[in-house]
Protein backbone atom coordinates (compact mmCIF):
# COMPACT_ATOMS: atom_id res chain seq x y z
CA UNK A 1 0.00 0.00 0.00
CA UNK A 2 2.87 2.08 0.78
CA UNK A 3 4.64 1.54 -2.65
CA UNK A 4 1.82 1.44 -4.73
CA UNK A 5 1.18 5.63 -3.16
CA UNK A 6 -2.78 3.87 -1.67
CA UNK A 7 -1.89 5.05 1.70
CA UNK A 8 -0.31 8.45 3.40
CA UNK A 9 0.00 10.55 5.53
CA UNK A 10 -2.71 13.64 6.97
CA UNK A 11 -1.74 16.88 7.39
CA UNK A 12 -1.52 16.68 11.22
CA UNK A 13 0.70 13.70 11.16
CA UNK A 14 4.40 14.43 12.42
CA UNK A 15 7.05 13.73 10.32
CA UNK A 16 9.34 10.70 10.26
CA UNK A 17 11.66 11.01 13.76
CA UNK A 18 12.90 7.21 14.35
CA UNK A 19 16.60 6.89 14.52
CA UNK A 20 18.10 3.23 13.52
CA UNK A 21 18.34 1.94 16.72
CA UNK A 22 14.51 2.17 17.10
CA UNK A 23 14.16 0.51 13.46
CA UNK A 24 17.00 -2.14 14.98
CA UNK A 25 14.51 -3.00 18.23
CA UNK A 26 11.53 -2.89 16.38
CA UNK A 27 12.95 -5.82 14.38
CA UNK A 28 14.57 -7.62 16.80
CA UNK A 29 10.67 -7.42 18.74
CA UNK A 30 9.21 -8.59 15.35
CA UNK A 31 11.88 -11.34 15.29
CA UNK A 32 10.46 -12.88 18.53
CA UNK A 33 6.98 -12.64 17.58
CA UNK A 34 6.59 -10.05 20.27
CA UNK A 35 3.22 -7.88 19.54
CA UNK A 36 3.77 -4.69 17.54
CA UNK A 37 0.47 -2.94 18.21
CA UNK A 38 -2.35 -2.03 15.52
CA UNK A 39 -2.44 0.58 12.75
CA UNK A 40 -5.26 3.25 12.47
CA UNK A 41 -6.07 4.54 9.26
CA UNK A 42 -9.16 6.85 7.95
CA UNK A 43 -10.38 6.05 4.37
CA UNK A 44 -11.85 9.67 2.73
CA UNK A 45 -13.47 10.15 -0.86
CA UNK A 46 -12.91 14.29 0.45
CA UNK A 47 -10.22 16.32 -0.84
CA UNK A 48 -7.70 16.83 2.60
CA UNK A 49 -4.28 17.77 3.18
CA UNK A 50 -2.21 15.18 2.79
CA UNK A 51 1.61 14.22 1.98
CA UNK A 52 3.72 11.62 1.41
CA UNK A 53 5.36 9.10 3.90
CA UNK A 54 8.62 9.55 4.29
CA UNK A 55 9.94 6.67 1.56
CA UNK A 56 9.61 6.22 -1.94
CA UNK A 57 5.74 5.82 -3.23
CA UNK A 58 4.23 5.74 -6.80
CA UNK A 59 2.10 8.44 -7.48
CA UNK A 60 -1.77 8.07 -6.02
CA UNK A 61 -4.08 6.57 -8.75
CA UNK A 62 -7.17 5.79 -6.32
CA UNK A 63 -10.36 7.91 -6.19
CA UNK A 64 -10.11 7.17 -2.17
CA UNK A 65 -7.29 8.17 0.29
CA UNK A 66 -6.10 6.09 2.85
CA UNK A 67 -4.63 8.03 5.84
CA UNK A 68 -2.37 7.11 8.06
CA UNK A 69 -3.30 8.22 11.39
CA UNK A 70 -0.85 5.85 13.99
CA UNK A 71 1.55 3.72 12.84
CA UNK A 72 3.66 5.95 10.38
CA UNK A 73 7.12 5.22 12.44
CA UNK A 74 6.66 1.30 12.54
CA UNK A 75 5.48 1.24 9.04
CA UNK A 76 7.83 3.65 7.33
CA UNK A 77 10.63 2.04 8.99
CA UNK A 78 9.47 -1.50 7.74
CA UNK A 79 8.46 -0.52 4.12
CA UNK A 80 12.19 1.11 4.22
CA UNK A 81 14.06 -1.65 5.04
CA UNK A 82 11.56 -4.89 3.34
CA UNK A 83 11.95 -2.73 0.38
CA UNK A 84 15.61 -1.39 0.63
CA UNK A 85 14.39 2.16 0.08
CA UNK A 86 15.95 5.16 2.06
CA UNK A 87 13.94 7.40 4.18
CA UNK A 88 13.24 11.00 3.48
CA UNK A 89 14.65 12.67 7.00
CA UNK A 90 14.59 16.72 7.00
CA UNK A 91 15.25 16.91 2.93
CA UNK A 92 17.74 14.22 2.75
CA UNK A 93 17.91 10.67 1.97
CA UNK A 94 19.38 8.44 4.65
CA UNK A 95 18.95 4.51 4.04
CA UNK A 96 18.62 2.58 7.11
CA UNK A 97 21.17 -0.69 7.29
CA UNK A 98 20.26 -2.88 9.99
CA UNK A 99 22.81 -6.31 10.29
CA UNK A 100 21.50 -9.28 11.58
CA UNK A 101 24.11 -11.93 13.89
CA UNK A 102 23.37 -15.55 12.37
CA UNK A 103 25.31 -17.03 15.42
CA UNK A 104 23.03 -14.95 18.35
CA UNK A 105 22.39 -16.86 21.41
CA UNK A 106 19.26 -18.89 22.19
CA UNK A 107 18.51 -17.01 25.32
CA UNK A 108 16.88 -13.31 24.85
CA UNK A 109 19.25 -10.76 25.24
CA UNK A 110 19.50 -7.00 25.15
CA UNK A 111 19.51 -5.70 22.10
CA UNK A 112 21.89 -2.37 23.47
CA UNK A 113 23.96 -0.63 20.68
CA UNK A 114 27.84 -1.13 21.40
CA UNK A 115 30.19 2.08 21.21
CA UNK A 116 32.95 1.07 19.23
CA UNK A 117 35.08 4.41 19.70
CA UNK A 118 38.03 3.84 21.88
CA UNK A 119 37.51 7.30 23.27
CA UNK A 120 35.72 10.10 23.11
CA UNK A 121 32.54 10.90 22.86
CA UNK A 122 30.67 8.54 24.73
CA UNK A 123 28.05 10.01 26.92
CA UNK A 124 28.72 7.96 30.06
CA UNK A 125 25.81 5.98 29.72
CA UNK A 126 27.21 2.47 29.58
CA UNK A 127 27.03 0.81 33.16
CA UNK A 128 30.02 -0.36 34.99
CA UNK A 129 29.44 -4.02 33.99
CA UNK A 130 29.59 -3.73 30.45
CA UNK A 131 32.48 -1.91 30.61
CA UNK A 132 34.48 -5.19 32.16
CA UNK A 133 32.34 -7.24 29.12
CA UNK A 134 35.08 -7.17 25.74
CA UNK A 135 33.71 -5.91 22.70
CA UNK A 136 33.92 -9.17 20.92
CA UNK A 137 31.51 -11.36 23.52
CA UNK A 138 29.09 -7.90 22.97
CA UNK A 139 28.75 -8.29 19.82
CA UNK A 140 28.04 -11.99 19.86
CA UNK A 141 25.08 -11.42 22.14
CA UNK A 142 23.62 -9.34 20.08
CA UNK A 143 20.74 -10.25 17.90
CA UNK A 144 20.13 -6.94 15.50
CA UNK A 145 22.72 -3.50 15.73
CA UNK A 146 22.68 -0.66 13.13
CA UNK A 147 24.94 -1.39 10.20
CA UNK A 148 28.96 -0.08 10.04
CA UNK A 149 31.63 -1.42 7.60
CA UNK A 150 33.53 -3.10 10.59
CA UNK A 151 30.03 -5.61 11.45
CA UNK A 152 29.30 -5.78 7.67
CA UNK A 153 32.87 -7.49 7.17
CA UNK A 154 32.22 -9.91 9.93
CA UNK A 155 30.74 -13.22 8.59
CA UNK A 156 28.56 -13.97 10.74
CA UNK A 157 26.84 -10.58 10.56
CA UNK A 158 24.26 -10.12 7.33
CA UNK A 159 22.52 -7.27 5.86
CA UNK A 160 18.64 -7.47 6.64
CA UNK A 161 17.51 -6.10 3.54
CA UNK A 162 19.96 -8.19 1.54
CA UNK A 163 18.22 -11.39 3.49
CA UNK A 164 14.63 -9.92 2.40
CA UNK A 165 15.78 -9.06 -1.43
CA UNK A 166 16.16 -12.55 -1.76
CA UNK A 167 14.81 -16.20 -1.59
CA UNK A 168 17.84 -18.28 -0.90
CA UNK A 169 19.99 -18.69 1.70
CA UNK A 170 23.17 -19.69 -0.06
CA UNK A 171 24.84 -16.70 -0.36
CA UNK A 172 24.90 -16.01 3.41
CA UNK A 173 25.86 -19.53 4.26
CA UNK A 174 28.63 -18.91 2.20
CA UNK A 175 30.33 -15.87 3.49
CA UNK A 176 29.45 -17.70 6.73
CA UNK A 177 32.08 -20.23 5.91
CA UNK A 178 29.56 -23.31 5.46
CA UNK A 179 30.32 -25.64 2.63
CA UNK A 180 28.71 -28.59 3.69
CA UNK A 181 24.87 -29.92 5.11
CA UNK A 182 26.65 -31.37 7.44
CA UNK A 183 27.95 -28.16 9.37
CA UNK A 184 26.48 -28.10 12.49
CA UNK A 185 25.45 -24.23 11.52
CA UNK A 186 23.91 -25.34 8.54
CA UNK A 187 20.74 -25.87 9.87
CA UNK A 188 20.52 -22.97 12.81
CA UNK A 189 21.15 -20.60 10.04
CA UNK A 190 19.10 -21.41 7.77
CA UNK A 191 16.09 -21.65 10.39
CA UNK A 192 17.10 -18.32 11.84
CA UNK A 193 17.12 -16.69 7.71
CA UNK A 194 13.66 -18.52 7.61
CA UNK A 195 12.46 -16.83 11.27
CA UNK A 196 13.95 -13.60 9.67
CA UNK A 197 11.99 -13.89 6.22
CA UNK A 198 9.32 -14.41 8.17
CA UNK A 199 8.53 -10.82 9.34
CA UNK A 200 7.19 -10.29 6.13
CA UNK A 201 4.29 -12.18 7.26
CA UNK A 202 3.51 -10.32 10.52
CA UNK A 203 -0.04 -9.33 10.18
CA UNK A 204 -1.08 -6.03 11.44
CA UNK A 205 -4.79 -5.31 12.62
CA UNK A 206 -5.78 -2.19 10.73
CA UNK A 207 -8.49 -0.38 12.04
CA UNK A 208 -10.52 1.70 9.24
CA UNK A 209 -12.35 4.86 10.62
CA UNK A 210 -15.44 5.63 8.31
CA UNK A 211 -15.27 7.80 5.66
CA UNK A 212 -18.15 9.68 6.55
CA UNK A 213 -16.45 11.80 9.57
CA UNK A 214 -15.02 14.81 8.84
CA UNK A 215 -11.03 16.26 9.25
CA UNK A 216 -11.82 17.85 12.56
CA UNK A 217 -14.01 14.69 13.64
CA UNK A 218 -10.77 12.77 12.90
CA UNK A 219 -8.13 15.23 14.50
CA UNK A 220 -9.91 14.82 17.74
CA UNK A 221 -9.71 11.08 17.31
CA UNK A 222 -6.36 11.14 16.42
CA UNK A 223 -5.50 13.77 19.61
CA UNK A 224 -7.81 11.25 21.81
CA UNK A 225 -5.96 7.93 20.73
CA UNK A 226 -2.48 9.28 21.10
CA UNK A 227 -3.03 10.93 24.28
CA UNK A 228 -4.63 7.43 26.11
CA UNK A 229 -1.46 5.56 24.46
CA UNK A 230 0.88 8.67 25.93
CA UNK A 231 2.47 7.70 22.12
CA UNK A 232 2.96 11.35 21.18
CA UNK A 233 4.22 14.75 22.91
CA UNK A 234 1.83 17.42 23.52
CA UNK A 235 3.42 19.46 21.11
CA UNK A 236 2.41 16.77 18.33
CA UNK A 237 -1.26 16.67 19.70
CA UNK A 238 -1.03 20.39 19.69
CA UNK A 239 -0.20 20.05 16.41
CA UNK A 240 -2.68 17.74 15.40
CA UNK A 241 -5.26 20.09 16.75
CA UNK A 242 -4.11 23.32 14.93
CA UNK A 243 -3.66 21.70 11.48
CA UNK A 244 -7.55 21.03 11.59
CA UNK A 245 -7.97 24.85 11.75
CA UNK A 246 -5.23 26.05 9.51
CA UNK A 247 -4.40 23.60 6.68
CA UNK A 248 -1.18 23.38 5.17
CA UNK A 249 0.47 24.63 8.31
CA UNK A 250 3.04 21.61 8.74
CA UNK A 251 4.91 22.59 4.97
CA UNK A 252 5.43 26.11 6.71
CA UNK A 253 6.94 25.13 9.95
CA UNK A 254 8.87 22.00 7.69
CA UNK A 255 10.15 25.19 5.31
CA UNK A 256 11.32 27.53 8.49
CA UNK A 257 12.48 25.16 9.96
CA UNK A 258 15.16 24.55 6.78
CA UNK A 259 15.89 28.00 6.99
CA UNK A 260 17.26 27.69 10.29
CA UNK A 261 19.16 24.38 9.69
CA UNK A 262 21.16 26.70 7.13
CA UNK A 263 22.83 28.66 10.31
CA UNK A 264 23.47 24.81 12.08
CA UNK A 265 20.04 25.04 14.74
CA UNK A 266 17.73 22.57 14.34
CA UNK A 267 14.73 23.71 15.88
CA UNK A 268 12.14 21.08 16.91
CA UNK A 269 8.70 21.58 15.27
CA UNK A 270 7.34 21.47 19.03
CA UNK A 271 9.35 24.34 20.03
CA UNK A 272 8.56 26.01 16.59
CA UNK A 273 4.53 25.29 17.49
CA UNK A 274 5.09 26.68 21.15
CA UNK A 275 6.56 29.84 20.05
CA UNK A 276 3.48 30.44 17.87
CA UNK A 277 1.19 30.06 20.95
CA UNK A 278 3.70 32.31 22.57
CA UNK A 279 3.21 35.03 20.50
CA UNK A 280 -0.62 34.78 20.03
CA UNK A 281 -1.41 34.52 23.52
CA UNK A 282 1.59 35.59 25.94
CA UNK A 283 1.87 32.45 27.31
CA UNK A 284 3.40 28.92 26.30
CA UNK A 285 1.12 25.97 27.29
CA UNK A 286 -0.59 24.14 24.80
CA UNK A 287 -4.28 23.70 26.81
CA UNK A 288 -4.95 27.06 25.64
CA UNK A 289 -5.09 26.35 22.09
CA UNK A 290 -8.92 25.95 22.17
CA UNK A 291 -9.16 29.66 22.81
CA UNK A 292 -7.10 31.23 20.23
CA UNK A 293 -8.58 31.66 16.92
CA UNK A 294 -6.69 30.46 13.76
CA UNK A 295 -6.33 34.02 12.71
CA UNK A 296 -4.77 35.19 15.81
CA UNK A 297 -2.42 32.22 15.25
CA UNK A 298 -1.28 32.96 12.30
CA UNK A 299 -0.48 36.74 13.65
CA UNK A 300 1.54 34.92 16.28
CA UNK A 301 3.58 32.78 13.81
CA UNK A 302 4.34 35.68 12.06
CA UNK A 303 5.67 37.37 14.44
CA UNK A 304 7.68 34.08 15.48
CA UNK A 305 9.48 33.72 12.63
CA UNK A 306 10.67 37.63 13.20
CA UNK A 307 11.52 36.89 16.82
CA UNK A 308 13.36 33.28 16.31
CA UNK A 309 15.36 34.62 13.10
CA UNK A 310 16.49 37.15 15.58
CA UNK A 311 17.04 34.34 18.32
CA UNK A 312 19.11 32.20 16.21
CA UNK A 313 21.35 35.27 14.85
CA UNK A 314 21.47 36.51 18.28
CA UNK A 315 23.12 32.92 19.50
CA UNK A 316 25.35 32.68 16.72
CA UNK A 317 27.03 36.08 16.48
CA UNK A 318 26.56 37.56 19.75
CA UNK A 319 27.52 34.41 21.93
CA UNK A 320 29.27 32.45 19.79
CA UNK A 321 26.92 29.56 20.09
CA UNK A 322 27.14 27.68 16.91
CA UNK A 323 24.54 25.46 17.20
CA UNK A 324 21.64 24.60 19.42
CA UNK A 325 23.02 21.51 21.37
CA UNK A 326 25.20 23.82 23.39
CA UNK A 327 22.17 25.58 25.01
CA UNK A 328 20.82 23.11 28.08
CA UNK A 329 17.62 23.74 26.63
CA UNK A 330 15.27 24.75 23.56
CA UNK A 331 13.66 26.84 25.45
CA UNK A 332 15.86 29.66 25.86
CA UNK A 333 14.61 30.60 21.88
CA UNK A 334 10.83 31.37 22.58
CA UNK A 335 11.96 33.54 25.16
CA UNK A 336 14.27 34.67 23.09
CA UNK A 337 11.94 35.41 20.29
CA UNK A 338 9.49 37.13 22.66
CA UNK A 339 12.11 39.61 24.64
CA UNK A 340 12.81 40.98 20.64
CA UNK A 341 9.02 41.58 20.19
CA UNK A 342 8.72 43.19 23.56
CA UNK A 343 11.49 45.61 22.44
CA UNK A 344 10.46 46.09 19.07
CA UNK A 345 13.85 45.00 18.06
CA UNK A 346 15.42 47.88 19.35
CA UNK A 347 17.78 46.40 22.17
CA UNK A 348 20.01 48.60 24.11
CA UNK A 349 23.53 48.29 24.80
CA UNK A 350 22.65 47.11 27.94
CA UNK A 351 19.66 44.91 27.16
CA UNK A 352 21.64 43.13 24.98
CA UNK A 353 24.22 42.36 27.49
CA UNK A 354 21.82 41.04 29.89
CA UNK A 355 19.78 38.94 27.70
CA UNK A 356 23.02 37.31 26.53
CA UNK A 357 24.15 36.88 30.10
CA UNK A 358 21.17 35.44 31.12
CA UNK A 359 20.98 32.79 28.49
CA UNK A 360 24.76 32.00 29.14
CA UNK A 361 23.99 31.91 32.98
CA UNK A 362 20.80 30.06 32.83
CA UNK A 363 21.93 27.47 30.34
CA UNK A 364 24.94 26.32 32.63
CA UNK A 365 22.75 26.36 35.72
CA UNK A 366 19.96 24.11 33.73
CA UNK A 367 17.47 26.77 34.53
CA UNK A 368 14.88 25.25 32.19
CA UNK A 369 15.37 21.63 33.27
CA UNK A 370 12.41 21.34 35.42
CA UNK A 371 8.74 22.71 35.41
CA UNK A 372 10.13 24.52 31.77
CA UNK A 373 6.34 26.18 30.94
CA UNK A 374 6.06 27.59 34.63
CA UNK A 375 9.56 29.20 34.53
CA UNK A 376 8.68 30.26 30.44
CA UNK A 377 5.16 31.93 31.56
CA UNK A 378 6.80 33.62 34.38
CA UNK A 379 9.87 35.13 32.29
CA UNK A 380 7.12 36.06 29.78
CA UNK A 381 4.90 37.83 32.25
CA UNK A 382 8.28 39.62 33.08
CA UNK A 383 8.68 40.81 29.59
CA UNK A 384 5.16 42.07 28.95
CA UNK A 385 5.33 44.12 32.42
CA UNK A 386 8.01 45.76 30.47
CA UNK A 387 10.83 44.59 33.21
CA UNK A 388 13.09 43.39 30.37
CA UNK A 389 16.36 41.62 30.11
CA UNK A 390 17.57 42.92 33.64
CA UNK A 391 14.59 40.93 35.55
CA UNK A 392 15.32 38.23 33.81
CA UNK A 393 19.06 38.19 35.43
CA UNK A 394 17.55 39.14 38.83
CA UNK A 395 15.12 36.40 39.18
CA UNK A 396 18.28 33.93 38.16
CA UNK A 397 20.19 35.56 40.85
CA UNK A 398 17.54 34.74 43.77
CA UNK A 399 16.92 31.45 42.24
CA UNK A 400 20.44 30.44 42.58
CA UNK A 401 21.95 32.32 45.10
CA UNK A 402 24.68 34.05 42.74
CA UNK A 403 25.16 34.51 38.96
CA UNK A 404 29.11 33.21 39.03
CA UNK A 405 30.02 29.73 38.86
CA UNK A 406 32.32 27.92 41.60
CA UNK A 407 34.40 24.83 41.48
CA UNK A 408 31.62 22.97 43.45
CA UNK A 409 29.74 23.65 40.08
CA UNK A 410 31.93 22.01 37.58
CA UNK A 411 32.50 18.88 40.20
CA UNK A 412 31.66 15.42 39.14
CA UNK A 413 29.79 17.44 36.41
CA UNK A 414 29.02 15.42 32.67
CA UNK A 415 28.44 15.82 29.43
CA UNK A 416 24.68 16.49 30.28
CA UNK A 417 25.79 19.25 32.45
CA UNK A 418 24.61 22.88 30.87
CA UNK A 419 28.20 23.45 31.77
CA UNK A 420 29.54 21.74 29.47
CA UNK A 421 28.35 23.49 26.88
CA UNK A 422 29.48 26.98 28.93
CA UNK A 423 33.30 25.17 29.11
CA UNK A 424 33.28 24.27 25.45
CA UNK A 425 32.30 28.19 24.56
CA UNK A 426 35.41 29.23 27.48
CA UNK A 427 37.85 27.18 25.66
CA UNK A 428 37.05 28.68 22.20
CA UNK A 429 36.81 31.74 23.64
CA UNK A 430 40.58 31.53 24.44
CA UNK A 431 41.63 30.47 20.97
CA UNK A 432 41.85 26.32 21.72
CA UNK A 433 42.69 24.38 18.72
CA UNK A 434 43.34 20.38 17.76
CA UNK A 435 46.34 19.19 19.03
CA UNK A 436 47.57 18.14 16.04
CA UNK A 437 46.14 19.72 12.82
CA UNK A 438 46.07 23.02 14.33
CA UNK A 439 42.36 23.70 13.42
CA UNK A 440 40.29 26.30 15.99
CA UNK A 441 37.85 24.03 17.25
CA UNK A 442 34.19 24.35 15.84
CA UNK A 443 31.11 22.34 15.67
CA UNK A 444 31.16 23.01 12.62
CA UNK A 445 34.04 21.21 10.93
CA UNK A 446 33.04 18.42 8.17
CA UNK A 447 34.84 15.13 7.93
CA UNK A 448 34.97 12.13 10.52
CA UNK A 449 38.62 12.75 10.66
CA UNK A 450 38.11 16.88 11.86
CA UNK A 451 34.80 16.54 13.65
CA UNK A 452 34.60 17.51 17.30
CA UNK A 453 35.12 14.97 19.84
CA UNK A 454 35.04 14.78 23.72
CA UNK A 455 38.48 14.17 24.90
CA UNK A 456 39.29 12.03 28.24
CA UNK A 457 42.57 13.74 29.15
CA UNK A 458 42.95 11.12 31.42
CA UNK A 459 41.39 7.98 29.59
CA UNK A 460 38.72 5.71 30.79
CA UNK A 461 41.24 2.57 30.37
CA UNK A 462 43.84 4.17 32.62
CA UNK A 463 41.74 5.16 35.32
CA UNK A 464 38.40 3.99 35.50
CA UNK A 465 39.34 0.75 38.21
CA UNK A 466 41.08 3.27 40.38
CA UNK A 467 38.39 6.32 40.66
CA UNK A 468 34.31 6.27 40.62
CA UNK A 469 32.74 7.17 36.89
CA UNK A 470 31.46 10.59 37.79
CA UNK A 471 34.98 11.64 38.38
CA UNK A 472 36.30 9.73 34.85
CA UNK A 473 33.71 11.61 32.97
CA UNK A 474 33.84 14.98 34.59
CA UNK A 475 33.95 18.19 32.52
CA UNK A 476 37.14 18.99 34.17
CA UNK A 477 38.68 15.45 32.31
CA UNK A 478 37.22 16.85 28.96
CA UNK A 479 38.95 18.80 26.13
CA UNK A 480 37.77 19.29 22.68
CA UNK A 481 39.65 17.89 19.85
CA UNK A 482 39.30 16.47 16.32
CA UNK A 483 38.38 12.96 15.92
CA UNK A 484 41.32 11.76 14.28
CA UNK A 485 43.50 13.13 17.04
CA UNK A 486 41.50 11.79 19.51
CA UNK A 487 41.86 8.15 18.20
CA UNK A 488 45.26 8.65 17.80
CA UNK A 489 46.13 9.16 21.11
CA UNK A 490 43.18 6.46 22.10
CA UNK A 491 44.37 5.29 25.43
CA UNK A 492 47.57 6.74 26.25
CA UNK A 493 48.25 8.36 29.53
CA UNK A 494 48.64 12.36 29.83
CA UNK A 495 52.23 11.61 31.01
CA UNK A 496 52.83 10.06 27.43
CA UNK A 497 51.36 12.36 24.86
CA UNK A 498 50.92 15.83 26.25
CA UNK A 499 54.79 16.24 26.06
CA UNK A 500 54.29 15.69 22.43
CA UNK A 501 51.66 18.14 21.51
CA UNK A 502 53.97 21.37 23.69
CA UNK A 503 56.86 20.21 21.28
CA UNK A 504 54.59 20.16 18.11
CA UNK A 505 51.99 22.75 19.34
CA UNK A 506 53.82 24.67 22.23
CA UNK A 507 52.45 25.39 26.20
CA UNK A 508 49.87 27.33 24.59
CA UNK A 509 48.24 24.47 23.51
CA UNK A 510 47.47 23.38 26.71
CA UNK A 511 46.71 26.82 28.17
CA UNK A 512 44.29 27.85 25.53
CA UNK A 513 42.04 24.51 26.82
CA UNK A 514 43.00 24.56 30.81
CA UNK A 515 45.31 22.02 30.98
CA UNK A 516 47.78 22.61 33.61
CA UNK A 517 51.12 22.67 32.45
CA UNK A 518 52.90 20.84 36.46
CA UNK A 519 54.03 17.66 34.24
CA UNK A 520 53.72 15.96 38.23
CA UNK A 521 49.64 16.45 37.60
CA UNK A 522 49.84 14.31 34.58
CA UNK A 523 50.56 11.02 36.58
CA UNK A 524 47.06 8.67 36.34
CA UNK A 525 47.78 8.77 40.82
CA UNK A 526 47.48 12.46 40.55
CA UNK A 527 43.80 12.22 38.57
CA UNK A 528 42.44 13.98 41.86
CA UNK A 529 44.73 16.81 42.05
CA UNK A 530 44.60 17.14 38.41
CA UNK A 531 40.81 17.82 38.72
CA UNK A 532 40.71 20.16 41.51
CA UNK A 533 43.62 22.22 39.39
CA UNK A 534 41.46 21.92 36.17
CA UNK A 535 38.10 23.15 37.91
CA UNK A 536 39.51 26.27 38.79
CA UNK A 537 41.33 27.39 35.78
CA UNK A 538 38.10 25.92 33.61
CA UNK A 539 35.58 28.06 36.04
CA UNK A 540 37.76 31.28 36.19
CA UNK A 541 37.53 30.82 32.18
CA UNK A 542 33.86 30.55 32.01
CA UNK A 543 33.25 32.98 34.79
CA UNK A 544 35.71 35.32 32.36
CA UNK A 545 33.23 34.43 29.14
CA UNK A 546 29.95 35.34 31.06
CA UNK A 547 31.36 38.06 32.83
CA UNK A 548 32.78 40.19 29.37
Amino acid sequence: MIARGELRLPEMQRRYVWRATRVRDLLDSLYRGYPSGAILVWETEDAVPARDISVAQAPTIYSTTKLLLDGQQRLTSLSAVLRGEPVQVRGRRKPIDILFNLDHPDATEEVREVDEDADGDDDGDESEEEDDIPLQERLRRLTFVVGSKAMASLPNWVSVTGVFSTTSDAPFLKEAGITSLDDPRYQRYTERLGRLRAIRKYEYVMHLLDRRLGYEEVAEIFVRVNSLGVKLRSHDLALAQITSRWQNLLPELEGFQEECERLNFTIDIGMLVRSMVVHASGQSRFKTLAGISTPRLKEGWARAKDGLRFAVNFLASNGRIEDESLLSSAFFLPALSYAFERTSGRLSRDEERDLLRWVLIGSGRGYFSGSSETKLDADLARLQRGEGAQSLLKHLEQQFGRLHFEEADIARRGERSGLYGLSYLAVKRRGAKDWQTGLEVSLRHTGHQHALQSHHIFPKAKVKDMYDRAEVNEIANRAFIGGRTNRHINSAAPSEYLPKVIASRGEESLVAQCVPLDRSLWEVAQFRAFLDVRRRDLVAAINDLVGS
